[in-house]
């Protein structure tokens, strides 16, 4: 039977071209008056997954 995706890990991250697992920052919800501008920038750039998980958000994106 074919593997569905999960709708939810499709909201939460995305695949590059290379193949890497990109999603949003957390920290960045509320109290940001305590953060400097500068965290707060850093904070909205994409990280990497790297690791254990990268594998299974793959897995459940339906990729490998």
């Amino acid at each position: 039977m074919k593997q569905k995706t999960r709708k939810s890990a499709v909201k939460r991250f995305k695949i590059t071209k290379k193949g890497k697992v990109l999603h949003r920052s957390h920290y960045l919800r509320h109290l940001r008056s305590k953060k400097s501008k500068r965290s707060i920038r850093g904070l909205k750039q994409m990280k990497v997954v790297t690791g254990k998980y990268e594998k299974k958000i793959k897995r459940m994106l339906g990729i490998k």
